[in-house]
């Protein structure tokens, strides 16, 4: 079987596969939050939420698949399977059954929130072992950040 050959060493390939497996994990499950969200918000302002949690439902997918081909052009095998999202990430527990449209933006907040901490972290134990995944970690987090910004403000 051919195995695809890192140019990175053992000890960086070790913290960028990390890094890159734990941003994968956590843009699956916040796709999977925001749809779950999505499906179930109400409230007066039903229509805005209801598309701006499709906009962070198409920006976590966009960048899985960055993260994880970028773990694949690596060497590493990148896993989204469900069990492992379940097991890994770093989102707190989603509401369950219909949510007012306030309830679901502080979840969104307090989801988005989450991730961009983790992505932070990520982002500087990737800048000396492989500034190119630090690049993608780096485009990924300002893109949460301002969904993050943007949720904020939906609740004042």
């Amino acid at each position: 079987m051919y195995v695809v050959k890192s140019p990175l060493s053992d000890a960086n390939l070790k913290t960028v596969s990390e890094a890159l497996q734990g941003a994968l994990v956590d843009l699956v499950d916040l796709a999977l939050v925001a749809k779950q969200i999505h499906w179930n918000v109400v409230g007066q302002r039903f229509r805005s939420v209801h598309l701006q949690l499709d906009e962070v439902v198409t920006l976590a997918r966009a960048h899985s698949d960055t993260v994880a081909e970028r773990a694949a052009a690596l060497g590493v095998s990148p896993d989204g399977r469900a069990a492992t999202v379940a097991v890994g990430s770093g989102i707190g527990v989603t509401p369950e059954g219909w949510v007012d449209d306030a309830t679901a933006v502080g979840a969104l907040v307090d989801a988005l929130g989450a991730v961009i901490g983790r992505m932070r972290e990520r982002v500087t134990a990737t800048g000396d072992a492989d500034p190119v995944s630090q690049d993608i970690l780096i485009a990924v987090t300002a893109a949460l950040e301002k969904q993050h910004w943007m949720f904020q403000a939906e609740n004042g």
